[in-house]
């Protein structure tokens, strides 16, 4: 969780900072992302200005994050923030087994979603941080 809190720091997203981390079944780390825009894309001014304007640009850190491997080579994946509906969707069509998760996401169905597959959700509230790391 620790990994998604620090890749959530990378988002550009001045309303909503989210990041996830992907881990294998050894429990080596596949990859890390966060919620922003196309790699390369370079916003105009007054851009971030409008949170709804923009909001269907954003790219979710679930999304992002499965852009880095093949279906069923990862086994967990931990976000700051629930999956919205797609982004669950997405994991379970990646076969991620489980998902553990710092916020809800109330506007979601993943529950639903992990239910009906047989995938393991669950929140994790709090974890360690070292010292210092949350003002990187």
């Amino acid at each position: 969780m620790a990994l998604a809190h620090v890749a959530s720091l990378r988002s550009e997203d001045p309303y909503r900072k989210v990041g996830a981390a992907a881990l294998d079944f050894d429990n080596r780390v596949i990859g890390t992302a966060y919620n922003g825009l196309a790699p390369g894309f370079d916003p105009s001014e007054g851009f971030w200005d409008d949170r709804d304007a923009r909001q269907k640009y954003m790219l979710h850190a679930e999304v992002n994050l499965c852009s880095l491997f093949r279906r069923g080579e990862v086994k967990l994946v931990a976000c700051t923030t629930m999956p919205c509906t797609s982004c669950m969707q997405t994991l379970c069509a990646y076969g991620v087994k489980e998902i553990y998760y710092r916020d809800i996401y109330h506007a979601s169905d993943a529950r639903e979603i992990a239910d009906l597959y047989g995938i393991r959700l669950e929140q994790v509230a709090s974890y360690p941080l070292e010292a210092g790391i949350e003002s990187v």
